[in-house]
């Protein structure tokens, strides 16, 4: 039988229209965690642990006998970001906005911890995961943690406290029609990595420049000789981008400065690209220094690392969500996002499977993640919810053995 939630679509967008209010920061999500309680407990779910990664929660639902069980994972987390789209639940918190849709993931996944609450239609345990901190990449405050919520919550035991066999998550994606689903097998998302570069010469006078080691000139060399690296350095068949994103120097038009700094990122698909194009870049930046008589430290950090789908369990997964949304509401991509995701966390640990929801092909639901003007569809929530519930029921079959 399909699940239909659509009745629930009034009351999922309150939800969400809350939590777009009332964004946080990564590891910062203490009120989005209260709210989300207030909800598990209104559901009658008396399983709910807290402070899990920070301020991540699991909450759990269990039926029958069996000791299965399966996790299904949202993103609470928002972004730095000033919201420009006015509306009567624009973000209340200045600097901060969901511009990732995490608000939506949240309360598709409550959407569906409220009806297996109800019903509890399977056999088995199903752990509703809400992560604090996926967009933490780099994220350095006193209760942070750089890789990410993924690895704080698996560092406090998720998978050693909360047993299961296979986890689930999902992204919606302005430019997919409303409420399709989509996914691939192998590579979905790229690894997402970070450098900086500090250049240091010999500041001087701008009108004497042969008395002084210009670090401006060795970063703009510098610059040019990375676009090499993937050019030239990588098979051309592989993916990898390198983006030089800072270039910082000076204090004056005419003072040769003293330092220069450069930041990007670096993303592949693949551990053996990465490797390749993190050692280019350290034998780049050291020998374009060394030309020009300048010195330069690079840090390298490798941050989230590339999330595969294992085929066995994306077609599992793709023939049940084409059960709920018929063969033309799922589109098989054809290749992967350059684009970072913190569920590769935890498919490193446990089987499980990554898919993609529509937000809309057109007007605001079009509008591009990361942007001041985006904005969740309040009426794909039903369907994302309705995916959850399906899934349990189908992986945690009362016939199943």
């Amino acid at each position: 039988m399909t699940i239909d939630l659509s009745i629930l679509e009034p009351e999922l967008a309150s939800w969400r229209q809350h939590l777009h209010r009332h964004p946080e920061l990564g590891f910062q999500e203490h009120g989005t965690a209260a709210f989300i309680i207030e909800k598990l407990r209104a559901f009658g779910i008396e399983e709910i642990h807290t402070g899990i990664g920070g301020t991540g929660i699991v909450a759990t639902v269990r039926a029958g006998q069996s000791d299965r069980g399966i996790g299904i994972r949202a993103d609470i987390d928002a972004l730095p970001m000033t919201e420009l789209r006015a509306s009567d639940h624009m973000s209340v918190v200045p600097g901060v906005m969901h511009a990732c849709g995490h608000d939506g993931h949240t309360t598709m996944l409550l959407g569906a911890a409220k009806y297996l609450a109800e019903t509890r239609n399977f056999d088995g345990a199903v752990h509703f995961i809400f992560q604090p901190a996926e967009e933490a990449l780099g994220y350095s405050g006193a209760d942070g943690d750089r890789d990410g919520g993924a690895s704080a919550m698996i560092r406090d035991g998720l998978f050693d406290r909360f047993p299961m066999q296979a986890i689930f998550g999902i992204h919606n994606r302005p430019g997919l029609a409303a409420g399709k689903l989509a996914g691939r097998a192998g590579p979905m998302y790229a690894a997402a990595d970070r450098f900086e570069i500090v250049i240091t010469g010999r500041g001087g006078h701008a009108a004497r420049p042969h008395l002084a080691v210009d670090p401006v000139l060795v970063a703009s060399h510098m610059v040019i000789a990375l676009q090499s690296i993937v050019s030239r350095g990588v098979n051309p068949l592989d993916s990898a981008v390198l983006s030089v994103c800072k270039v910082a120097a000076g204090t004056a038009f005419n003072v040769i400065p003293e330092t220069a700094a450069l930041a990007g990122t670096v993303r592949t698909l693949s551990r053996a690209t990465q490797d390749i194009v993190q050692s280019r870049l350290e034998e780049i930046v050291a020998s374009v220094a060394s030309t020009f008589g300048a010195h330069a430290e690079l840090v390298y950090e490798r941050g989230y690392p590339a999330m595969h789908n294992p085929p066995d369990m994306f077609a599992r997964v793709r023939e049940i969500a084409i059960s709920l949304v018929g063969e033309e509401g799922f589109i098989d991509l054809d290749e992967p996002t350059m684009g970072g995701e913190d569920f590769a966390r935890y498919l490193e640990e446990k089987p499980g499977c990554f898919l993609l929801i529509g937000n809309g092909d057109q007007g605001a639901g079009a509008v591009m993640l990361h942007n001041a003007h985006y904005e969740f569809n309040d009426t794909v929530a039903p369907v994302g919810a309705a995916l959850w519930a399906t899934l349990a029921e189908r992986f945690l079959s009362k016939t199943s053995c």
